[in-house]
C-alpha cells in the first residue's frame, strides 16, 4: 500500500489580485515544478496551524488563514497526497524562499502557463474557472 500523505497548501492572493506560485528545487521530490507554498500536516496539528507553521518556516512570513478552497487526492508513483489549499493573506513580512528555487507573483489567468506538480493542478484549474469578469 502506498504511503499517504496530508498536505495544506496557502493561495495567498496580494492586492493586485496576484496569486503567490513557489518553484521546487531540484533536490526536492517532484523537482522544478511550480506548486502553492505549504507542506505536511504533522501529529496532531489541524490544517490551518499546520499551513501557518509550513509558510513561516518555508517563506519566512506569518499567514492568516482564511477557508478551504479546494481539496484533492493525487496518486504519484511511490505516495498518495491528500491536498487541502486555503486561502490565506500575508499578515506580517514578505515571502523569501528557502526550499524554493522561485518565487512569484502570477495572477489567475496567467496560472496556466506554469508547469505545475499533478497534484496542484486541480486547484490551478478551479482558480482559473472562477476568474470574475472585473480581474
Amino acid at each position: 500500500m502506498k504511503k499517504q500523505i496530508k498536505v495544506v497548501a496557502a493561495i495567498i492572493e496580494n492586492d493586485q489580485n496576484e496569486i503567490l506560485c513557489a518553484l521546487r528545487s531540484p533536490d526536492m521530490s517532484i523537482p522544478n515544478l511550480w506548486e502553492f507554498p505549504g507542506g505536511k500536516v504533522e501529529g496532531n496539528e489541524d490544517i490551518f496551524s499546520a499551513l501557518k507553521r509550513e509558510i513561516y518556516e518555508e517563506l519566512n512570513c506569518t499567514i492568516e488563514t482564511k477557508e478551504c478552497y479546494h481539496e484533492n487526492t493525487h496518486e504519484y508513483e511511490g505516495f498518495t497526497i491528500q491536498l487541502i489549499c486555503i486561502i490565506s493573506k500575508i499578515i506580517d513580512g514578505e515571502p523569501k524562499p528557502s526550499e524554493h528555487s522561485k518565487l512569484i507573483w502570477l495572477h489567475r489567468r496567467n496560472l496556466p502557463s506554469l508547469n505545475w506538480a499533478p497534484a496542484d493542478i486541480p486547484a490551478v484549474n478551479k482558480l482559473f474557472k472562477d476568474i470574475q469578469p472585473s480581474d
